[in-house]
């Protein structure tokens, strides 16, 4: 498969998350963790005309999308009743929504193991003891 310029960016995106790996299934590109899908790259799907990604999403942040720019968000086949998201990426959408977008889905997905790589911890704060004074 021939990539492209919106692929190589979707792939980038995928990629630099903890763990994340790709897999061909359906004749395309899905970029998973743990063998689960949280972002499946769609280029004219049955004829469909887009160049798109479809992001694992919640219902009601799918719908605040698609309303928000229908020229770029769409409720794609298959996924879409479960709140997935698609993405044009031939509509020079927002890269950094979309990397966000990507990185909300791979939470939905990833082991806690794996966003604790995200999330580095904070230090701990020195304990105070009762009655003691800070330093």
């Amino acid at each position: 498969m021939a990539s492209n310029p919106h692929l190589a960016r979707l792939r980038r995106i995928c990629l630099a998350l903890p763990e994340a790996h790709e897999k061909v299934a359906w004749n395309s590109p899905t970029f998973r963790v743990n063998d689960k899908l949280f972002v499946h790259y769609r280029n004219n799907h049955h004829g469909d005309g887009r160049i798109a990604a479809w992001v694992k999403s919640q219902p009601d942040a799918q719908m605040d999308l698609v309303e928000s720019d229908p020229e770029v968000f769409f409720v794609p086949p298959y996924v879409g009743p479960s709140g997935w998201v698609g993405i044009r990426l031939d509509k020079k959408p927002d890269w950094d929504m979309v990397a966000e977008l990507v990185e909300h889905a791979y939470r939905m997905t990833a082991p806690k193991r794996l966003l604790r790589e995200l999330d580095p911890a904070e230090p701990p704060s020195s304990p105070v003891r009762r009655g003691s004074k800070p330093r």
